[in-house]
């Protein structure tokens, strides 16, 4: 379902399919969900897409913000 629901938005928006990263997104949402807070989830899926809009490699950038995420987890936990 969730492979036919890509690929009916891809061709909506007029997206190439192949571009779709679908598991570094999930991880990436995953990862603030846990690290930060569950609503941040889509919200840096969208920011991630912002950036990769942007010319921002989306694996380069995902990392980043994973990076991040696991350094808020820990800062939230010193306070």
């Amino acid at each position: 379902m969730l492979e036919e629901w890509i690929d009916a938005v891809c061709l909506e928006l007029g997206l190439d399919r192949a571009d779709v990263d679908k598991d570094l997104v999930l991880d990436l949402a995953r990862d603030v969900a846990h690290g930060v807070a569950r609503p941040g989830a889509p919200l840096t899926a969208f920011l991630l897409g912002l950036a990769v809009a942007g010319g921002a490699p989306a694996r380069d950038a995902a990392a980043r913000i994973t990076e991040l995420a696991e350094g808020w987890a820990a800062r939230e936990g010193e306070a």
